[in-house]
């Protein structure tokens, strides 16, 4: 097909359900006889600065602006012209977080977009992304939340929201994603044995939740990955952090930790476990914390995720101030697949690592796994189990059976 004839000539959006079955939005383009979808996921815990979801009325407001304000003027586009695209939706909004159309819609659009025209091109959408950003494509290591506490679960989990794995010494893609179910498995097996009562219950993300403090949970699992896996805590300290006192709260310990108090408890979680990975460890307008917590441990990943929330600007001040080694990209936080590849783009840059990242509540779109492959990502954090969650690893799984060894695997043990 012509580079001349890349024209949107339909497009719709509706409300669908994503895995919490909460209401989303999904985005159909059309040029031609060809189609493609997309649908937008949702956070539980969310940045104070990253995009609105919705309009205050949900998600069929934003169904409601699409058809009212934005399908007339995508037509006519061309949706390999990303930034015209992405540019359009910051007009029409008009607010800098998005909040009149809604972060979720604008991501649902602009990942369309981009889908579209890998279609129109005849290339996968990892490729096309890969040359949009001019980064390599690699596949990334999956980075499993095994088991949750915090905003993803219920009262008596663990207050850190996630416990998470990456195998060390996976070769290729089957071998990375089998050894992380693997591992879920096993952690089911010995929580079964050592929690009394437990049922194998789960939160937003597939992963165990059982009534356990977090260091016993951080216990049972290190044994699940014995040497096979590093383990890591998504800690998502702002939704722990009491502004008012300058504490922070462990709701289901009942117990308040000082900074000083809870960067020790994380220092020995760090040196007790040997974790290697460490997202969110203070507050989100935290830079000093984050920046202390990476000159105490030089080897761990220290990852910003509320503190960045996948913006040029946050991820460039993090940089400068030695903030963090690693970054989450979450694209429906910053609304536009532009605005995630220029955050990728300046990661790259400065030498910090890339984290793509799922939300809590996810549908079955596979975009994800695309974007993580042509963005270079070290890391794709998708969860484990779930059908929503296996989406991902089975595209992944897909790119690689089609593109094999053309595309470098990222290595656990490089960490």
């Amino acid at each position: 097909m012509s580079r001349e004839s890349f024209v949107i000539t339909d497009a719709d959006a509706w409300v669908i359900l994503d895995s919490r079955g909460s209401e989303t939005v999904e985005v159909e383009l059309v040029s031609g006889s060809v189609k493609a979808r997309a649908s937008a996921p949702s956070g539980k815990s969310r940045g104070s600065r990253e995009a609105v979801p919705f309009p205050e009325k949900g998600a069929s407001a934003s169904v409601e602006v699409f058809r009212r304000l934005l399908k007339a003027k995508l037509v006519g586009l061309d949706p390999a012209d990303q930034r015209g695209v992405d540019d359009l939706l910051k007009k029409i909004d008009g607010t800098q977080l998005f909040s009149k159309i809604g972060g979720n819609l604008a991501y649902a659009v602009s990942a369309c977009s981009a889908v579209l025209a890998a279609k129109l091109k005849q290339i996968p959408t990892w490729r096309h992304i890969s040359q949009m950003s001019g980064i390599k494509p690699a596949y990334p290591i999956p980075l499993g939340n095994v088991l949750g506490g915090g905003s993803h679960a219920g009262e008596g989990a663990p207050d850190i929201q996630e416990f998470l794995v990456f195998p060390i010494k996976a070769s290729n893609v089957a071998e990375a994603v089998k050894a992380n179910v693997e591992i879920h498995r096993r952690l089911g097996q010995i929580l079964a044995k050592r929690v009394g009562g437990f049922g194998g219950g789960k939160g937003d993300e597939g992963a165990f939740a059982p009534p356990v403090d977090d260091e016993t949970a951080l216990k049972a699992v290190k044994e699940a990955a014995g040497d096979t896996a590093y383990v890591g805590l998504d800690v998502a300290a702002s939704s722990l952090y009491d502004a008012a006192k300058s504490e922070y709260v462990y709701r289901n310990r009942q117990l308040r930790r000082t900074k000083q108090q809870h960067f020790e408890f994380l220092s020995r979680l760090v040196e007790r476990y040997g974790l290697r990975y460490v997202e969110d460890p203070f507050d989100e307008s935290d830079f000093d914390g984050f920046a202390e917590f990476c000159r105490a441990f030089p080897k761990v990943l220290v990852c910003g995720d509320d503190l960045v929330v996948t913006r040029v600007e946050l991820l460039r001040k993090a940089a400068e101030m030695g903030a963090v080694r690693a970054v989450i990209l979450k694209p429906n936080q910053v609304g536009t697949i532009t605005d995630t590849v220029e955050a990728a783009v300046e990661a790259e840059r400065r030498g910090i690592v890339r984290v793509v990242s799922h939300r809590s509540g996810e549908t079955c779109d596979d975009f994800l796994s695309h974007l993580a492959v042509g963005l270079g990502g070290k890391f794709i954090k998708a969860g484990v189990a779930g059908g929503e969650r296996v989406a991902k690893a089975n595209e992944l799984l897909r790119i690689w059976y089609s593109s094999g060894d053309t595309i470098p695997m990222q290595r656990g043990d490089e960490v």
